[in-house]
Parts: C-alpha cells; structure tokens; sequence
C-alpha cells in the first residue's frame, strides 16, 4: 500500500479461487523481475541499475519488463497488495467500528511478512526517501490506492464513494501510512513499526495529541 509491504506473499483467503496456469506465469515473470531488481540495486545502486541489465538478470526481454512494469520506478513501487488489503476491509465484521477494522488490516499486512519480504521492505522504503523519482512515483499512485480505498469505504459504511469526506479521510490515510513508512527508513528502521503504526493511526482517530514525541 505505501512500501511498507512487500511483494512476494500476498494476503491468503482461504475461499480464493485457484489461479490459471497463464495468471501462475504472469505472476512468476514479475517476481523475477522484482527480485532481479532488488538484487542489481543492492549490489550497485538504484541509479547504476538499468532496464536492460534487470532483464538480463531476471531473462527476459526489455520489452517484457516494460509490459509489466512502465517506469523501473514501478517495479519498485507495485504490488498485489492494494486489491487483497481492500478484500480484507470487506470481509471484517459489518459492526465493526471502522477505526479498528483499518487498524486490523494494516497490522496484518505488515505482520504476514517473512524475514524477506522484511528486508524487501526495507530496501523499497529507503530508496523512497533517497530517490526522488521513486517518491515522485509513489505521490503519483496514491491517487490510485485511494480511489479503491474510496470504493471500500463506500461499501462499508454506505457514503457515496466520491463524497468530499470520504475522499479526504482515504487520502488522509493513504498520506499518513506513506509517511509512517518513510519515518521509518529516515530513523534507519530502528523503529518497531507496528508501534509507528499505531502511533499513526492514533492521530487518524483521535487527533493531533497534547505531548509531541
């Protein structure tokens, strides 16, 4: 949703359909071409890192990593996560207040992650605070990830999705978590995160508090 999660084990429902063999392969072609990247970018730099050598790495053609992925900004920045997070607001409880819903669902996508997609993690949001053109990206897909929180939000507490309020708290949210993640790489991720989390969250639900840590 904002770098904070990694790629490579999204959120598991257990009444989720079996994928096709097309869809498996779909899948497996990005996971190499994100772990290539990773790996180039760990061993010489995000700039150093081009197109062509993340297809080499990854064997595929430059023009497969550029049909999944436009911008290596991208490859960076886009995950499964957003839709599978969506499917768990919906499946919480309909009287569940909705502050503790939000809370649940971003806890759980930060505490599904193995010890990789920790390290993923963190190298996705270290490069959002030292690479412009990465955080340039990120502002620019925020506007996707909040029209499907939009929708969510709608469903759930029957506001009209394109509602002023409704806007305004999904970006809010969306702002907020960003800002979590990159907090959290500029403190060299030292930090618990699901105490920033919560910290965050606090804000979100109870305002801006009296003592500032």
């Amino acid at each position: 949703m904002t770098g904070m999660t990694a790629a490579s084990s999204p959120l598991p429902p257990a009444d989720r359909p079996q994928l096709g063999l097309r869809e498996r392969k779909k899948i497996k072609t990005r996971e190499a071409i994100r772990t290539a990247t990773y790996a180039l970018v760990e061993e010489q730099g995000y700039d150093a890192t081009t197109i062509d050598q993340i297809a080499e790495r990854a064997e595929v053609s430059p023009s497969t990593v550029f049909r999944y992925f436009p911008t290596k900004e991208d490859i960076v920045l886009t995950d499964e996560y957003d839709p599978l997070l969506l499917e768990e607001v919906r499946a919480r409880p309909a009287d569940e207040p909705w502050a503790q819903t939000i809370r649940y669902v971003v806890h759980r996508a930060v505490r599904l992650g193995t010890p990789e997609d920790e390290k993923v993690s963190r190298l996705r949001t270290r490069l959002t605070v030292e690479v412009p053109a990465v955080r340039s990206r990120m502002m620019e897909t925020m506007s996707t990830t909040g029209r499907m929180l939009c929708q969510a939000i709608g469903e759930r507490t029957g506001r009209d999705p394109d509602g002023l309020e409704v806007r305004v708290y999904a970006m809010s949210l969306i702002g907020a978590l960003m800002e979590t993640s990159m907090y959290w790489a500029e403190h060299g991720h030292r930090d618990d995160l699901d105490t920033l989390i919560d910290r965050t969250l606090d804000v979100l639900e109870h305002g801006f508090p009296r003592e500032i840590r």
